[in-house]
């Protein structure tokens, strides 16, 4: 009898770590981590800032965050007329480090079609990862240790989400902005590509936004989605950026380009257009087929697309969209992949990965990635500078 139970009990031991590992292998495989660990200085919202807004057609205010929970915030504030030279510092306090800016009220509308020789480097999907992005690019050379532009004319491509389910929103768009600054002085471009995550912080859907960020409109005394509305300089920078563009052949979009969108008979301008005007409009599904409603969809819409790694598409269909837009492939980032990966034929490139976070400790560790284009040949770029041949 009690071999009969030692038995039985073994049995259900093994079946019981069998399931188990079999759980743990399938949560790592599709991308499942273990958060162990968090930075203290995470939510530290003493230097925050700047957050700049539009007092009206001539005048903006300057606020930085000061104080602790022990001692109480308040909000140190400095206006200037429009076209004052306005220097800028965002703190990191992580590193107890800072960078300086310069910041430039006139905003201008960019491209959506370049054609050049230069050499490009796109990532996606960094999520509020200051630290991370930051290091991923001077691994990569296209800044210096002192965050100096060193890439040229190249382009950099940021493939949307960089904001939300982390607690450097704040220091990554202001870093974007930094480099856009040095890059022009250079001849290069920063690319800033808007995704499902930009649109939800213009939209007001804050359900991915840390909850530091609640905390530091509270203390400005304005709503959370003032932050980056069209009253705010954020916000009406990002609303500036593309949803989609071509670069040298190479279509960059954050979700996709779903069929139906291909077959609208669009240009490529067209199409950003819609989405552009329709930045600050959630989207919930119409009565009606629109070319308005396949754009702006979060099942169809380019921003939010994910049918390229669900089986959802055909090579044929991806070969029609790629002529109609006379492109030779097309780099998406949302969909996250186990590495940068290409597709159909190496028509599509998913170069979305799960990056490292600044304050958050995680089992498996991770490390970023990205994508390199040059002379028409497409490199996987590893976190530590080396390139990989796609």
């Amino acid at each position: 009898m009690k071999k009969r139970i030692l038995r039985y009990v073994k049995h259900i031991t093994v079946t019981i770590l069998v399931l188990a590992i079999s759980a743990i292998l399938f949560g790592l495989y599709h991308g499942a981590s273990l958060h162990y660990s968090d930075h203290p200085s995470r939510m530290n919202l003493d230097k925050e800032g700047p957050y700049v807004f539009y007092e009206n057609d001539s005048t903006l205010s300057v606020n930085y965050l000061r104080g602790n929970k022990n001692e109480g915030f308040y909000t140190s504030t400095k206006k200037y007329a429009m076209q004052s030279e306005i220097l800028g510092s965002c703190y990191f306090p992580l590193e107890d480090s800072s960078f300086d800016f310069t910041i430039n009220t006139t905003i201008e509308t960019p491209q959506v079609v370049y054609n050049d020789d230069y050499p490009i480097v796109a990532i996606s999907d960094i999520e509020s990862g200051y630290k991370t992005f930051r290091d991923f690019l001077i691994a990569q050379n296209v800044i210096d240790q002192n965050l100096d532009w060193t890439f040229g004319k190249g382009h950099l491509v940021l493939v949307g989400d960089f904001v939300d389910r982390g607690f450097s929103t704040t220091q990554v768009l202001w870093f974007v902005y930094k480099l856009e600054q040095e890059a022009k002085k250079h001849g290069g471009l920063v690319h800033f590509i808007i995704g499902n995550q930009e649109l939800k912080n213009m939209q007001a859907k804050f359900g991915a936004a840390s909850q530091k960020y609640l905390a530091v409109s509270a203390i400005l005394d304005k709503q959370q989605n003032d932050l980056y509305s069209q009253a705010s300089f954020l916000g009406k920078w990002l609303a500036s950026k593309n949803a989609i563009e071509k670069i040298n052949g190479h279509i960059f979009v954050h979700g996709g380009i779903h069929p139906e969108v291909a077959e609208l008979g669009l240009s490529l301008e067209e199409i950003n257009q819609i989405s552009k005007d329709h930045y600050y409009k959630a989207y919930f599904p119409k009565p009606q087929k629109t070319p308005v409603e396949t754009i702006t969809s979060t099942r169809k819409g380019i921003s939010w697309y994910r049918g390229y790694f669900r089986g959802n598409i055909s090579q044929e269909e991806i070969d029609v969209q790629l002529k109609t837009f006379n492109a030779k492939s097309v780099v998406v980032g949302h969909t996250v992949q186990s590495r940068v990966t290409a597709l159909f034929e190496g028509k599509v490139i998913g170069i979305d990965v799960k990056h490292p976070k600044d304050y958050s400790k995680s089992w498996p560790h991770t490390e970023s990635e990205g994508l390199y284009i040059k002379n028409h040949t497409m490199y996987r770029l590893l976190h530590d500078g080396t390139k990989e041949m796609l």
